[in-house]
């Protein structure tokens, strides 16, 4: 699933996130480094609700790191189940991003948006909401496998894509 490989993207950046923030910071930076590391430990131990606390409490100073932080929380939203929050930060990110950072929220926008489609259809509004979630995630999705197919090494994305296109040609 897409999740995992956000993860591990997200893994990868608290390796530069950390020490950078804690440098930018001033001192030792330990106060925001703790708070980080709490989030993290908590995203990876799949403690959701504390994650999404700890990393809504760090974008308040998370300063010239806040587009890595919020890309963390909404990735940290998605695995909770909360697609419209997920959804909501990621478009945020999105609109003020390019390059990879812009994909990567893309990535998680587009997820979110599929998933809200799920649930609509299920809910039996195929036509409104489903159709409307399922032409955003479109699109979201579109743009990163156009733009930064390394996203998506192993086919997740992709595979979404094509889920996405038969509905909506149902």
């Amino acid at each position: 699933m897409q999740a995992g490989f956000l993860t591990k993207a997200a893994l990868a950046a608290a390796l530069v996130l950390v020490p950078a923030a804690c440098a930018q910071m001033g001192g030792d930076g330990s106060g925001f480094r703790n708070q980080y590391m709490v989030a993290r430990a908590a995203l990876e131990e799949g403690n959701y609700p504390r994650a999404n606390r700890a990393y809504k409490r760090l974008l308040a100073d998370a300063g010239p790191f806040e587009p890595r932080v919020r890309l963390e929380y909404a990735h940290s939203l998605l695995r909770g189940g909360d697609y419209q929050a997920a959804s909501d930060e990621a478009r945020t990110l999105a609109a003020t991003q390019d390059g990879d950072a812009r994909s990567a929220a893309l990535a998680v926008l587009g997820t979110a948006q599929h998933e809200l489609a799920i649930a609509a259809i299920q809910r039996g509004d195929r036509a409104g909401a489903g159709q409307y979630h399922l032409t955003v995630a479109r699109d979201a999705l579109a743009e990163v496998l156009a733009n930064h197919p390394d996203l998506d090494p192993l086919g997740a994305l992709a595979g979404r894509q094509r889920s996405i296109e038969a509905a909506l040609k149902a």
